[in-house]
């Protein structure tokens, strides 16, 4: 059913607490390291092998945190040693962005808030090499930052510091032409300075052709694994009902191969990305749900406010000392259940990057989606034996019929549409990402919230 004017207005309010609480409702990427800590311990004694290349049995995160390479920290560190550079390596400037994993051939947009960055694009564009790097940082450690990264090339730059009396410079249409490892930070000293925009030795990582005869021979056993996997988790979303789920028709058109084309595995990759941060959205709003009835009970009993003059903002301070406990230990829960969940998934797409053969990145997609099928299997098990219903709960689900254009095909509905509100804070967790949480340069091209529907059929 469609949300009532109750609901539609909860949602805003929701929002507005959010921004005014030391930390959101949305799981923000690391932010707790007491639980990063516990769940990289967790990792560490539930698995024992570490890489999986060949062989897809193996745990790839079976290290936790450490299962990916990084860099030393450049924090407290200059640059007053010279070493000779790596055969092949150039030196590129550098623009980590948070706990955020970039995939290539992918295009993502970027305000450019920061005076070290505006030095930064200004200088590509005179040089006219219009390109970067970007990594993203480590969970726990200031300062420190992948091992392996993606190059960002400029397609287009708009000056925008009238329209916005200089509170951001340029709007910024990036592609990502490909994978870069980093050997490490020329700079390091302006990291903590902020005198200037780091610069890193890297080297370009070279994809494989997909019409290479070779490669194509060698990876098809591990590609079609890869669709059977993807098949039965699919069967079996449908099954249990799921509220994000695939759609069936997906399965047939699943990419797989290697290279940069529109049919390369870094299309599912990109798929399977969109999918995890749905369904974290999804349970985000199941947990939020019981708090939204009792703020509404408490603003109609307790405040006399008719249910069609719902404000559109509340202080958290207005509320009742009761429902601030509540919100205090629903942002706790939300921090013990979901960040684990957000850093997994983190870190399973770096692992992904940072792979070099196409084979082993076959084989790392397979397993995540195998794990998430075993996920579901137990549900099923769990299901069958105590009697229980399908996971479809939330009242507030918007029916497929209504997800619908006119052709049939499904496409994800914006914020805007689903609170009817316009927010043009896109500014991911107030943070630049580059390990100081300064709140500057961010990503305006995440993928939309409140919504569990998805382009091309992918999603139901």
């Amino acid at each position: 059913m469609m949300k009532t004017s109750a609901q539609v207005m909860m949602a805003s309010l929701l929002s507005v607490l959010s921004a005014q609480m030391t930390s959101a409702f949305a799981p923000l990427p690391f932010c707790a390291n007491s639980i990063r800590a516990k769940h990289n311990s967790r990792f560490e004694q539930q698995n024992s092998q570490r890489h999986m290349i060949d062989d897809p049995t193996k745990e790839p995160l079976a290290d936790g945190i450490d299962s990916v390479s990084w860099l030393p920290s450049v924090k407290g560190t200059s640059s007053n040693t010279i070493s000779a550079m790596e055969e092949e390596a150039e030196i590129l400037p550098f623009f980590p962005l948070g706990g955020i994993v970039y995939t290539p051939h992918s295009q993502h947009v970027l305000n450019i808030f920061e005076p070290r960055y505006r030095k930064m694009y200004n200088d590509i564009l005179m040089n006219g090499s219009k390109r970067f790097v970007v990594a993203m940082a480590h969970p726990n450690e200031e300062g420190r930052f992948a091992e392996t990264g993606v190059i960002f090339y400029l397609d287009d730059l708009r000056e925008v510091s009238e329209m916005t009396a200089d509170q951001i410079k340029y709007i910024c249409s990036h592609k990502v032409t490909g994978r870069a490892k980093i050997h490490r930070v020329i700079n390091p000293e302006v990291w903590e300075t902020r005198e200037d925009y780091m610069r890193v030795e890297a080297t370009l990582m070279e994809e494989e052709d997909g019409e290479s005869d070779d490669v194509q021979i060698a990876a098809i056993p591990e590609e079609e694994q890869l669709k059977n996997s993807y098949g039965k988790l699919v069967d079996l979303q449908h099954t249990l009902n799921e509220d994000v789920r695939f759609t069936k028709a997906s399965v047939g058109t699943l990419c797989v191969n290697p290279g940069g084309g529109d049919d390369c595995l870094w299309s599912t990759v990109r798929l399977w990305q969109t999918y995890i941060e749905q369904r974290l959205n999804a349970r985000q709003n199941e947990m939020q749900k019981e708090f939204q009835e009792k703020l509404i009970q408490y603003l109609m009993k307790e405040k006399n406010v008719d249910q069609n003059e719902l404000p559109s903002a509340i202080g958290f301070t207005d509320l009742s000392p009761s429902l601030q406990k509540e919100v205090t230990d629903l942002q706790q829960r939300m921090a013990v259940e979901l960040e684990p969940l957000v850093l997994e998934s983190t870190l399973s797409l770096q692992k992904i990057l940072e792979t070099d053969e196409h084979k082993g990145r076959v084989n790392l997609v397979k397993f995540f989606v195998d794990a998430e099928r075993k996920r579901l299997e137990a549900r099923k098990m769990l299901q069958s034996m105590f009697g229980t219903t399908t996971t479809t709960t939330d009242e507030d689900m918007i029916p497929l019929s209504e997800a619908t254009d006119e052709d049939g095909d499904y496409y994800i509905y914006t914020e805007e549409e689903l609170i009817g509100e316009n927010d043009d804070d896109d500014d991911d967790s107030n943070d630049d990402g580059d390990g100081d949480g300064d709140g500057d340069d961010d990503d305006s091209n995440d993928t939309p919230r409140g919504s569990i529907f998805a382009d091309d059929n992918a999603f139901q």
